[in-house]
């Protein structure tokens, strides 16, 4: 079944309807994100982590879009029951991390490409895993923006006592 583009405006829309907790989650969730990947990353100096190779000048874009998402993504699950999480968002944001992290700091990377091979094949890709992470990051959020216009429920008030829909 095929979607039409106003379909996906309107999903976006339910932002609007946000209550103010939900946007509270949201920024809580984008600040985390912030945290969770900047510090290990050593984007965020620290004195803990360090980094040998100079951040690119496009990992801050995507840990701010990583960030930004993330939040808005975490943000749909306020309220959430026993909704199945998505599996695309929590594959977007570890693409993200892999993205904007030191090529050579990354223990999979060196042990499987060495040092050299790190900086020679591992770096040239991030961009593209920051790009592809970014687009799952999207895809996830509307997805779950489009199932509360298409799955959302009137609210229903009853006085204490009276059963609902009296």
């Amino acid at each position: 079944m095929r979607r039409s583009p106003v379909a996906g405006a309107t999903a976006w829309r339910a932002l609007l309807g946000w209550p103010r907790r939900r946007w509270a989650v949201a920024a809580a969730w984008a600040i985390g994100t912030v945290l969770v990947v900047g510090l290990p990353t050593a984007m965020i100096p620290n004195p803990v982590f360090g980094r040998d190779v100079p951040t690119t000048w496009w990992a801050w874009p995507v840990l701010v879009a990583t960030a930004v998402l993330g939040g808005l993504l975490g943000a749909t699950y306020v309220r959430a029951g026993d909704e199945k999480v998505p599996s695309s968002g929590l594959v977007g944001g570890l693409l993200a991390y892999l993205a904007v992290g030191c090529p050579v700091c990354n223990k999979v990377a060196l042990l499987a490409l060495g040092y050299a091979g790190a900086l020679q094949w591992f770096a040239p890709v991030q961009p593209v895993l920051g790009v592809i992470g970014l687009v799952l990051l999207v895809w996830a959020l509307d997805r779950r923006l489009r199932g509360e216009i298409a799955c959302a429920l009137p609210v229903q008030r009853s006085r204490p006592g009276e059963p609902v829909g009296a």
